[in-house]
């Protein structure tokens, strides 16, 4: 057997599969959990079509702006505990601050800033792990900015101000006025928040997701047993179907569940009487692509005590 009962556990917790399907999916995949998940999604026993919401790693994102630039910072630390922590909240809120001065998104340029109070953020950070006694790192960081208009932060369900799980900024280009700009960037925030876009239109989707839900399609497509003419129209629409559904601007609005984002952006601009672009966004959630070890405490307290 190439995979454990907590790689099953995994599966079912990611799928929404039963025990024996996720089980007969590792065996035909070898363990390997993501094309398990995929031959899941193929036979249609998957319940979703993307990872778990749920985190992975404990820490904290931060979102800073200044004037017409903004930052999204995540920052990990070991367990919760930490990121509850005040020393550690300072840190990362200081961070993230830093972050509005350097160009780009690299993470290196970021530890080698000057950090508030003096010395760099690699230095406040070796500080950090010293002092609090558990790992951290500064994961990723993405910047957004325009040249007229505003970058609107929000934090779902903050832990502090503008320190959360799930950092979002919007970029709104325009010369409407700025009270209605951060009104209508909120709103949007909101909606990025709770509808996990991928990009921000369907041209900017990832080739190889696009390939991999095309192969998906195509799966499904071969054992409806229609002629292959249909099944490639089938494929096309599911392609198509999994843009929409993903691409910011032609995800459906959540605030009223029918009117896509673009048209949302496009009636606020007539209703100001300016044109708004949405420019670009962020969203940073907590965690995102990291599998957290699971460790079985009372196993390691018996290890330890054998020996």
């Amino acid at each position: 057997m190439a995979y454990t009962a907590a790689d099953v556990k995994n599966l079912r917790e990611r799928s929404g599969a039963g025990m024996m399907d996720c089980k007969k999916a590792l065996d035909e995949t070898g363990g390997d959990i993501e094309a398990a998940i995929d031959a899941l999604r193929a036979k249609g026993l998957a319940a979703a079509a993307k990872k778990s919401s749920r985190t992975a790693a404990e820490g904290l994102v931060g979102v800073a702006v200044t004037g017409t630039k903004g930052v999204a910072v995540e920052v990990n630390s070991e367990t919760d505990f930490v990121a509850k922590n005040d020393q550690f909240q300072d840190f990362v809120r200081k961070t993230t601050e830093a972050a509005l001065g350097v160009s780009g998104d690299d993470v290196d340029a970021l530890k080698a800033a000057a950090y508030p109070g003096g010395g760099t953020v690699a230095d406040a950070l070796t500080n950090n792990v010293a002092t609090i006694g558990e790992n951290q790192q500064v994961r990723r960081m993405k910047t957004v900015e325009v040249s007229n208009g505003v970058v609107v932060p929000y934090m779902h369900n903050a832990a502090a101000p503008n320190l959360g799980k799930i950092g979002v900024l919007v970029a709104l280009e325009s010369e409407a006025p700025a009270d209605v700009l951060e009104a209508l960037g909120k709103q949007i925030a909101m909606h990025i928040a709770a509808a996990f876009p991928l990009a921000l239109n369907a041209d900017d989707l990832d080739a190889e997701l696009i390939a991999r839900e095309r192969k998906i399609a195509e799966e499904k497509a071969a054992e409806s047993g229609k002629p292959e003419a249909v099944q490639a129209k089938m494929v096309d629409g599911a392609i198509a179907k999994y843009a929409k559904e993903n691409a910011l601007l032609s995800q459906v609005f959540v605030m009223d569940n029918k009117t896509p984002i673009q048209q949302v952006v496009d009636q606020a601009g007539k209703d100001a009487g300016a044109k708004i672009v949405l420019k670009d966004y962020v969203r940073f959630q907590l965690g995102e692509g990291i599998e957290k070890e699971v460790t079985d405490f009372a196993a390691e307290v018996a290890a330890a005590v054998a020996g």
